[in-house]
């Protein structure tokens, strides 16, 4: 589970505090398909952040069990002057995994080629996602946390990236942050809609997706 206790997100602007999040307490199951809807702006990638621990909440605390990956696609964790290779090396180490097989499965989904051995600082934005995205892939979590989108790139890439994802993903948990309501209809069970701050959960996907579709879509 994700246990949301009492979390707030703000942020100051020039024009004052903006508020992302309002004081939430709420459980997440990591062992189901979960969405959450939310306009573009809303704070969906704070929200997927701050569990993922690559941000913090203003107020409150997040306490997680089971195995998180981090956003899938997200490369900032990667040390821009060591290699792919040694990037990966370090990610196995972290989380105990066999280094050779994790090496294998990121090199064939990334795609970089002779890259691999040069600093990720040389890497263009689409080669440090599909390394990012392919080290996810080759790991095994118990829930998988996914921004937007699966898969980054041209539509073979995407195709690919959707295909290895739910082999991989099979018998695991998802929290996904999307303003579509077709994409969360197609991967999800169950879901929350992000309105004005508030986290809303709804068992059943179709309400999740009325309430969003009067109240929040454009």
């Amino acid at each position: 589970m994700i246990h949301l206790i009492g979390i707030e997100k703000h942020f100051d602007t020039d024009v004052g505090v903006r508020q992302v999040l309002n004081e939430t307490n709420l459980s997440i199951p990591t062992d189901k398909r979960v969405g959450v809807l939310g306009r573009n702006g809303a704070g969906k990638s704070t929200l997927l952040n701050m569990i993922a621990g690559v941000d913090q909440p203003s107020k409150g605390m997040i306490v997680r069990s089971g195995r998180l990956s981090w956003p899938l696609g997200y490369a900032g964790g990667f040390h821009g002057d060591l290699t792919a290779r040694e990037n990966i090396s370090f990610v196995a180490r972290l989380y105990g995994v066999d280094y050779k097989k994790t090496f294998e499965l990121t090199e064939e989904f990334a795609e970089i080629g002779s890259y691999v051995d040069m600093p990720v600082r040389t890497y263009s934005a689409g080669m440090r996602s599909r390394l990012a995205f392919g080290l996810s892939l080759a790991i095994k979590f118990d829930c998988y946390l996914i921004d937007e989108s699966i898969g980054a790139g041209d539509r073979f890439f995407r195709a690919k990236s959707r295909k290895v994802f739910l082999e991989q993903s099979k018998g695991a948990g998802m929290l996904l942050v999307s303003h579509s309501d077709n994409t969360i209809r197609e991967y999800c069970e169950i879901a929350l809609v992000l309105f004005e701050g508030i986290l809303v959960p709804f068992a059943d996907i179709e309400d999740a997706i009325d309430f969003y579709m009067r109240r929040c879509a454009p």
